[in-house]
């Protein structure tokens, strides 16, 4: 086959494989790689210290493959319609609607991607398999899914697979912002595809909803503000004064992603190990009795695993000083003697700002 046929052949591949785009671009220097050196030097990856020691690799594709020429970029659609609503995708996401979260009295809120299986235990399989088609014809490859030296957005939007927009995500016109990115990078010289235009014109709806400010301007984003940051990544104590803008988030933050307009032509997932699984609808404070081996048993399998316990337990503490009642304080107080000191701190702040707000509506 000629680099045209043999890039035809791997779409249809891919797409055999479970993903629904797939799109190529040269290994090159990816067209941020100056912002993204710009933004570890203000520190604004916060304590992600990998991205900073990659910062080499991530801006050159031939330091991670020597001899790459071509990186092919799938998207994977995620999209799962919320159990607690009826509605049509198109009907959730109008403003002010609060689709793509999981809320209730009861149960604190999971960003949609972490309401079912571990998208790296699904998606990784299945490039090992376009790995194994790739050397069939002659090529070398490394790939990777968000795990590795890899600016995807960036090269996703430079095969033209979508578009970065004002929140960095990146937004494809049918599937909206619901997608997982993987990149194979190969040593196979295939035909780039061309990227797409910037369709977000002058909406600001991503950036108006983010609770906490961490998209400071179009395209810029301080993770040491983003609520997915400080719930998952950060390991150490939420700071104090953002603790009340997180609200009854749990485990990542879709703010501004349900806020964005293009969404309202998402479409369902084929992959029904997306779907919501038990947890997601699981009362805030019956969290708070897991002990280790629990947590690892309710969540084996899901990406919240990997944040484990403490970290966990410290969000749902937020969460419920945010919005919990008197009915919470006996398993907050509990919490409060936990001997992990990330838990007890954050459960003596959620029991007092119960307390507090008790005390002004009496």
């Amino acid at each position: 086959m000629n680099p045209a046929e043999l890039k035809t052949a791997l779409i249809h591949e891919a797409h055999t494989h479970g993903f629904d785009v797939c799109r190529v671009a040269s290994a090159e220097k990816p067209p941020h790689a100056g912002e993204f050196r710009e933004w570890l030097g203000e520190e604004k990856h916060g304590d992600m210290a990998w991205l900073a020691r990659n910062a080499d690799r991530r801006t050159d594709p031939n330091l991670v493959l020597p001899g790459a020429r071509s990186i092919l970029m799938l998207g994977m659609n995620y999209w799962q319609r919320d159990p607690n609503q009826k509605s049509e995708p198109s009907e959730a996401r109008q403003p002010g609607a609060q689709a793509g979260q999981i809320r209730n009295q009861k149960s604190g809120t999971i960003a949609r991607y972490a309401w079912g299986d571990d998208y790296h235990d699904i998606i990784e399989p299945r490039l090992w398999q376009l790995d194994a088609w790739l050397q069939k014809h002659g090529g070398t490859q490394r790939q990777y899914v968000d795990t590795g030296p890899l600016l995807e957005r960036d090269f996703a939007a430079l095969a033209g697979l979508g578009w970065q927009g004002k929140s960095t995500m990146l937004i494809h016109p049918k599937l909206g912002t619901w997608l997982f990115l993987a990149g194979i990078l190969t040593t196979l010289d295939l035909p780039p595809d061309e990227p797409m235009h910037d369709h977000c014109g002058k909406c600001t709806r991503c950036i108006t909803a983010c609770p906490t400010g961490a998209i400071t301007a179009p395209q810029k984003l301080d993770a040491r503000l983003c609520i997915s940051y400080l719930t998952i990544e950060n390991k150490g104590p939420i700071p104090e004064p953002l603790r009340p803008l997180i609200g009854d988030r749990i485990y990542g933050c879709d703010d501004c992603l349900d806020a964005c307009p293009w969404n309202r032509f998402a479409q369902e997932s084929r992959e029904t190990r997306f779907a919501a699984r038990e947890f997601v609808t699981m009362p805030l404070r019956d969290f708070l009795a897991l002990d280790d081996a629990a947590f690892r048993t309710l969540f084996r399998g899901s990406p919240i695993k990997r944040i484990k316990r403490a970290r966990f337990l410290r969000n749902v503490c937020v969460a419920l000083g945010n919005t919990g009642t008197a009915e919470d304080l006996p398993a907050l107080e509990n919490a409060a003697h936990d001997p992990d000191p990330l838990v007890a701190e954050h459960a003596e702040w959620a029991v007092k700002r119960i307390q507090s707000r008790a005390a002004t509506q009496t």
